[in-house]
């Protein structure tokens, strides 16, 4: 609820109370933005609501309440229509003194956190050893808008990449590499990613229909969690090539992580396991130490436990997660832990978190959330992949935008008979490409699949991020040929006359709104489809209303709302993690 909203409910309460008494107090005016410009900006829909308790007519509910209702600061007199709706119009004089306020504040007008929170984003999450691909896009792009917007509300966010660097794939892996290329186990760098990869995938081939082979790689697995030297120092190798590769990708797509992977929390496990018995929550199952769940069962109907504890006295990935969970709660103390995953793995996180309650890990102030998104699709409608059906590598996907927006870009300059520097090109390339790869992204609800189209992402109309950011460069060259320096402009500036300014000043005030309910139900493309709105409206504004050549004091009045729109917008691409650009 932004500032306005909230205290035209202040306002509404009282009335209410008012005119029916302190039994009314706490009772929700049911305020809601108005569907139609036409009958206001915001609806009170109480009324109808309280007909059957007061034994009375909407509008005559409606009536007393507007009769006891003082929003004369804010609003034109209050208007009911239909059964009993009432009908706020905010003032023009009161919008003006809101936009001459927000024009001076760096967060314009959007205030950080009440109650400031520790916070962990756990995303992206790839394994090492093989390749960051695309499957791993959703959870890297969609964990850092989350965390860049926590922050700038004021929550201490710890970001954490839950990278798979230990068990079993390193046992099969490192007793491969002893075979067959023992310097990648003694020298740093002595093979590249891809090699690695491809190593990596002969040698699963092998585990897959060598029992000796397997026992061999067990023998190595257990030589790691024992410590053996050379084991260790081979697997550190093996990390730290791959690490190196995932900071490629993640500082091109400007992304910040600290890791803390499995191996990290590898001595707690045994500790889970044993407070689990006592407890009383462990079952003996086929030889592994499980817990019974609630509201899971498999295909023949019988109660699915979680295994905790396999047979072979190994441990799993539940085993994993809850010691984690522990830590984040016992040791960096956090209020709220978000999982950034793929949809497919809801009944895991659904699981180990029923376990984690039943073993009274969860204190009442710790929120536990689960964040799912649905799958990239190529634009057949299936699963993303390359024409050799393999899955595609993300650092392919984001240099191949890159290409597609550096082609685009040459074309347009030939066409408008444009020179521009190769550096020029190349950073607007990179900015455009970069950009909408995230930004195609983040506008889908994230819990639906989506088609990725390097066309539809490049295209510069349209709901994608070359369309704002050429707003956002359409407002700095109305500050280029006019030699405007938009911080120099006067306060209290604002008049607001034709209807595109006042569509566009109202829309400019519903910021602070769209951050909160975003930083709430942790949906991106909520701030997507907010940005997408305001630029429609300030390209409305832009063709309907002269700008420079409008005389004063409308001339900066039309130039405040040009400077408050770019800083709404780089605001807003910054908490989802995309450059602007000056010129296009």
């Amino acid at each position: 609820m932004n500032a306005t909203q909230e205290k035209l409910k202040v306002q509404l309460e009282q009335a209410l109370v008012a005119a029916f008494g302190a039994d009314f107090a706490g009772v929700d005016p049911i305020l809601v933005s108005a569907s139609n410009p036409k009958f206001g900006d915001y609806q009170a829909n109480v009324a109808l609501s309280l007909s059957k308790k007061l034994g009375k007519q909407p509008r005559a509910i409606a009536g007393a309440i507007v009769e006891k209702l003082d929003v004369s600061e804010i609003c034109e007199p209050p208007e009911i229509a239909g059964p009993g709706f009432i009908n706020l119009k905010l003032k023009t004089a009161y919008l003006e003194a809101q936009l001459n306020t927000i024009q001076a504040d760096s967060r314009l007008g959007v205030p950080p956190a009440k109650t400031p929170k520790r916070e962990i984003v756990d995303f992206s999450s790839p394994n090492i050893a093989k390749e960051m691909h695309v499957g791993h896009l959703r959870s890297t792009i969609i964990g850092d808008s989350i965390a860049r917007i926590l922050e700038f509300q004021g929550h201490d966010v710890l970001r954490l990449n839950h990278v798979g660097d230990w068990g079993t794939q390193f046992g099969m892996l490192i007793a491969y590499l002893r075979e067959v290329y023992p310097d990648a186990l003694t020298t740093a760098n002595a093979l590249d990613i891809g090699d690695l990869v491809s190593f990596y995938r002969k040698a699963k081939q092998r585990f897959d229909t060598d029992t000796a082979f397997q026992e061999t790689a067990r023998q190595e697995v257990v030589r790691l969690q024992a410590g053996a030297e050379d084991t260790l120092h081979a697997w550190k190798l093996l990390c730290e090539q791959s690490r190196r590769e995932f900071q490629v990708i993640y500082e091109l797509l400007d992304i910040k992580l600290t890791e803390r992977g499995e191996s990290f929390y590898n001595p707690l496990l045994s500790g889970v396991v044993k407070d689990l018995e006592k407890s009383g929550l462990l079952v003996e199952n086929q030889g592994a130490k499980c817990v019974f769940l609630e509201g899971f069962t498999n295909r023949e109907g019988e109660p699915l436990p979680l295994i905790v504890q396999k047979s072979d006295g190994g441990y799993n990935y539940a085993t994993t997660d809850l010691a984690s969970l522990r830590y984040r709660i016992q040791q960096d103390e956090a209020k709220r832990i978000i999982y950034v995953t793929d949809a497919g793995q809801g009944n895991h996180f659904a699981q180990f978190f029923q376990v984690a309650r039943k073993a009274g890990w969860i204190p009442d102030d710790v929120e536990l959330v689960h964040v799912p998104f649905g799958l990239v699709l190529g634009e057949d409608g299936k699963k993303f992949k390359t024409r050799s059906g393999d899955t595609v590598r993300l650092r392919d996907l984001l240099d191949e935008a890159v290409s597609h927006a550096h082609a685009d870009l040459k074309s347009r300059l030939q066409k408008e008979e444009r020179q521009e520097t190769e550096e020029f090109i190349n950073e607007v390339a990179r900015v455009v490409g970069i950009s909408a790869v995230k930004y195609a992204d983040l506008s889908q609800n994230r819990t639906s699949n989506y088609i990725f189209s390097y066309d539809k992402m490049l295209d510069l109309k349209g709901n994608t991020a070359p369309y704002m950011l050429y707003v956002y460069a359409r407002i700095h060259g109305i500050s280029r040929k006019g030699d405007i320096n938009f911080k120099e402009l006067g306060n209290n500036a604002v008049l607001l006359q034709h209807e595109t300014e006042l569509a566009l000043a109202k829309y400019l005030l519903q910021l602070d709104e769209v951050i909160s309910s975003v930083e709430q139900d942790l949906l991106p493309n909520r701030l997507c489809e907010y940005l997408f709105e305001l630029s429609q409206k300030f390209n409305q504004f832009y063709d309907r209303c002269p700008i420079l050549q409008a005389e004063e004091p409308q001339r900066t009045s039309r130039l405040v709302l040009c400077d408050l729109t770019a800083r709404t917008l780089k605001l807003g691409l910054s908490l989802l993690g995309i450059q602007v650009l000056e010129r296009m």
